[in-house]
């Protein structure tokens, strides 16, 4: 098949679902709200809250996979499994997972800020909101180096950055609902 039909066909039908990252957009950040409103202190919690959260950014990857060409779905599916693992792994093992969620989540953030930093500049020329994504992305790859730091002990903060990651999810499903919306405007 040809690389640029592929393409097309993939944002033709991408572009016909742009409410859909609208709402998950949404939804990412009434949780981030909502997480950043409750008391997690004890160990479980914090564990339980972010099994949770690894679970719905698997089902999240997954589900975004119709918008990519190829080679991207598959690395968004690699994604997604390995949030289902972790996800899993924290529900079914909390008091193993506190200890290294702190990791999981630097190298998460980290991942997906260089992520968003390479889409942002791939799609300068295609999108006038390009640096939000850029901005997104600089501030992921700063948060992973200070989740890095000594601060790993500190149960609060282990819920400050799962509620980073769900804030950032939300903000990126949203850019994304709107770039396809625009596709969609365009006649693509």
């Amino acid at each position: 098949m040809d690389i640029e039909l592929e393409e097309r066909e993939v944002a033709e039908g991408a572009a016909r679902l742009w409410w859909l990252f609208l709402l998950t957009g949404i939804a990412w950040l009434v949780f981030a709200l909502a997480v950043f409103q409750w008391d997690f202190t004890t160990v479980y919690a914090i564990s339980y809250l972010f099994g949770f959260v690894a679970l719905l950014a698997g089902v999240n990857e997954f589900m975004s996979m119709g918008v990519w060409t190829t080679g991207w779905k598959i690395a968004h599916a690699i994604l997604g499994v390995l949030f289902a693992i972790a996800g899993i792994w924290a529900l079914v093992h909390p008091h193993n997972a506190f200890a290294t969620i702190a990791g999981l989540i630097g190298f998460f953030l980290l991942f997906k800020g260089v992520f968003d930093v390479i889409a942002a500049f791939a799609t300068k020329a295609l999108y006038d909101l390009w640096w939000i994504t850029l901005v997104v992305g600089v501030l992921e790859i700063l948060l992973a180096f200070w989740v890095a730091g000594d601060f790993r002990a500190k149960a609060i903060l282990l819920v400050i950055y799962v509620g980073i990651i769900a804030l950032s999810r939300g903000i990126t499903e949203i850019i994304l609902a709107f770039k396809l919306k625009g596709l969609k405007a365009r006649g693509v």
